[in-house]
C-alpha cells in the first residue's frame, strides 16, 4: 500500500469527488428557482443552480435522514419514559473563514431543509449578534481583534444555544448590523422552537485554548448535532475578500450611515491596499490561529476551487 494510500486509509474522513457526491443526491428534486438563487447568492459568489443541485442538494438529503434518524430517536425515547414535552431542534454549526461563503452556504441549506416535510420550520442564527457591543470592545481595546473568539459573548452564546436546544418556548438572539459594524440595541431575533436551527459563524467549532474547568463547562459546539466547515485555501479566501471590499466601496460604503463610508472614496489602488492590510492584520492571523485549527472537528467540509465551486466533499466516517 503506497504512503498515500495508508494515508486516506487511516483518515477519520471518507472523501468524495464533486461528481461522486452529486451521485448522492438520488431523486431529491431541486426545489429552487433562479429567483430564489439570487436572493440567497452572497456578494461576488457565483453559485448556480447546477452547483446546488450537485452539492447541496446532496447534503440536504444527508440531513434529512440524520434529522429523521434524531426525530425517531426522540419518539422513542419519549414512549420509554411517558414523556409528551416538546421535541428539541436539530442544530447544525457552520464554520469558516471570512468570505470564503458560509453565509451562502448557510441560507441555501437553510432553504433546502425548510422544503423536506418532516422539517419544514428552519431558523438560521448568526454568532455576529453575540460579538460584545463596540463600546465594550473599545473600552477593552479589543476593536482591532473585532472576529477572534474574545470580542465574543461567549457565555450568553452558550447559553442562547443551550435555551434553544433543550425546547425552550422562545429565545432571543441579538441581532448585529453590518452597516453600523454594531449590535442594535433593543433588537432581537426570536427562536421558537424550530425543527433545525442553523448556527453560523468564524469559530462556532472553537474550543477554548485553556481547560474547561478554567473556561466555560462546556462549548457551543457540544450542542451541535452536525457541524459543516466551508474551507478554501488561504490565497483564494484572501483574493475574495479584497474583491468583495472593492464591490462594497461602491455599494453598501456609500451609504452616509455605515461605519465605512470613509472607504467608499478610496481610488482603487487605494481600497486594494486598505483591504490587504485588514486580511494580514485581522482576519488573515484569526484564520490561521483560531479558525482553520477547527477544520478536523467538523463532521463535513465543504473544499471549494478557486472559482467557489465545490472541489471536494470529505464526510467524518461513523
Amino acid at each position: 500500500m503506497s504512503a498515500s494510500a495508508r494515508k486516506a486509509a487511516f483518515s477519520p474522513f471518507l472523501s468524495f469527488s464533486h461528481d461522486e457526491w452529486a451521485a448522492l443526491r438520488a431523486n431529491t428534486p431541486l426545489t429552487l428557482t433562479e429567483d430564489d438563487l439570487a436572493r440567497l447568492r452572497g456578494i461576488n459568489e457565483r453559485l448556480s443552480l447546477d452547483e446546488v443541485a450537485k452539492i447541496y442538494l446532496p447534503l440536504s438529503r444527508l440531513l434529512n435522514l440524520y434529522v429523521a434518524a434524531t426525530q425517531g430517536l426522540y419518539r422513542v425515547s419519549a414512549e420509554f419514559l411517558d414523556d409528551t414535552s416538546a421535541k428539541v431542534p436539530f442544530i447544525i454549526g457552520i464554520a469558516g473563514s471570512v468570505a470564503v461563503g458560509k453565509s451562502t452556504s448557510a441560507r441555501v441549506l437553510r432553504e433546502l431543509l425548510a422544503r423536506w416535510p418532516n422539517h419544514p420550520k428552519v431558523d438560521l442564527v448568526t454568532t455576529d449578534g453575540f460579538l460584545f457591543p463596540n463600546r465594550v470592545l473599545k473600552s477593552r481595546g479589543l476593536m482591532t481583534r473585532k472576529g477572534f473568539p474574545e470580542s465574543y459573548d461567549l457565555r450568553r452564546l452558550v447559553q442562547f444555544v443551550g435555551d434553544v436546544k433543550s425546547g425552550k418556548a422562545e429565545v432571543h438572539a441579538p441581532v448585529y448590523s453590518h452597516v453600523r459594524y454594531d449590535i442594535i440595541p433593543d433588537d432581537s431575533q426570536v427562536v421558537r422552537r424550530p425543527d433545525i436551527m442553523i448556527l453560523e459563524g468564524l469559530n462556532v467549532l472553537q474550543t477554548p485554548a485553556r481547560p474547561r474547568k478554567q473556561s466555560l463547562p462546556v462549548f457551543v459546539s457540544d450542542f451541535f448535532d452536525f457541524s459543516i466547515y466551508v474551507d478554501a485555501r488561504a490565497a483564494d479566501v484572501r483574493r475574495w475578500y479584497v474583491d468583495r471590499f472593492l464591490t462594497l466601496r461602491g455599494t453598501a460604503f456609500r451609504n452616509p450611515e455605515s461605519y465605512f463610508h470613509r472607504y467608499a472614496s478610496l481610488s482603487t489602488h487605494e481600497a486594494r491596499e486598505t483591504a490587504l492590510r485588514i486580511w494580514r492584520t485581522i482576519n488573515g492571523p484569526n484564520l490561521r490561529q483560531n479558525i482553520l485549527p477547527t477544520r478536523e472537528r467538523a463532521h463535513l467540509i465543504l473544499e471549494k476551487s478557486v472559482d467557489h465551486t465545490i472541489k471536494r466533499v470529505l464526510l467524518r466516517k461513523i
